[in-house]
């Protein structure tokens, strides 16, 4: 089923969109408030976000800003604002399509599927390149070399962005900012660790690693 946070402060709209949605196999949670809407994201993995642009408490377009410094989730904006500078702002800041108010559920459908169908093709094309990790964003899961290993939520979201870096490198404190599992006042020994018990899940030898590579005075990097 396809999984879809719908952040929204207009509740009639956002339950009928959900009903008609729900033929389709999509699955929506409502947030009407865009902090709860964020704590959810934090939570649970999503395959695509609808958002309002007039919330209470805090901008759309900031939402969508706050929304793409973690997440590579699809994101169709939805709002009744019309002038172009929104929408063009909301396109900069990382939203993939911008849908007027008010408009059919058929073409919010069609629009969903769209996106999906594309990401789809993407992750087809990286899966002819053959790694030995991989992580699923839509099942959630990190294999090696085929097998799908077990991983604490900690160890799981930095060795997913790890992977996610492509081989770039990454420091303790962006790791500390962008795994949601991992407590803000973490110190740089609770990091290694958490990497330590990676590296003895996936066969990575310290001394003479394959897979994660420390940089001494920032970070790690994974190759493979």
């Amino acid at each position: 089923m396809i999984k879809i946070l719908m952040i929204e402060d207009d509740l009639e709209l956002a339950e009928i969109i959900a009903e008609y949605l729900e033929q389709f196999d999509m699955k929506v949670d409502i947030a009407h408030e865009p902090y709860i809407g964020l704590s959810r994201l934090a939570l649970n993995p999503y395959d695509l976000i609808i958002l309002d642009l007039s919330l209470p408490g805090l901008d759309g377009l900031e939402v969508c800003e706050e929304i793409r410094k973690k997440y590579d989730t699809p994101i169709i904006i939805s709002s009744a604002r019309h002038d172009i500078s929104d929408k063009v702002t909301a396109l900069n800041l990382g939203a993939d399509d911008y849908l007027p108010k008010p408009y059919n559920p058929q073409e919010l459908q069609a629009r969903i599927k769209s996106h999906l169908r594309r990401i789809s093709n993407t992750k087809t094309t990286q899966a002819q390149v053959k790694k030995d990790l991989v992580y699923d964003k839509f099942k959630h899961t990190i294999t090696m070399k085929d097998q799908e290993i077990n991983f604490t939520n900690a160890e799981f979201d930095i060795l997913s962005y790890l992977i996610k870096k492509e081989g770039g490198v990454v420091s303790r404190e962006e790791l500390v900012y962008n795994c949601s599992s991992i407590s803000e006042d973490s110190s740089n020994k609770s990091i290694d660790v958490i990497i330590s018990r990676i590296r003895q899940k996936i066969g990575d030898d310290p001394k003479i690693p394959k897979y994660i590579h420390s940089i001494r005075g920032i970070g790690y990097k994974l190759t493979q």
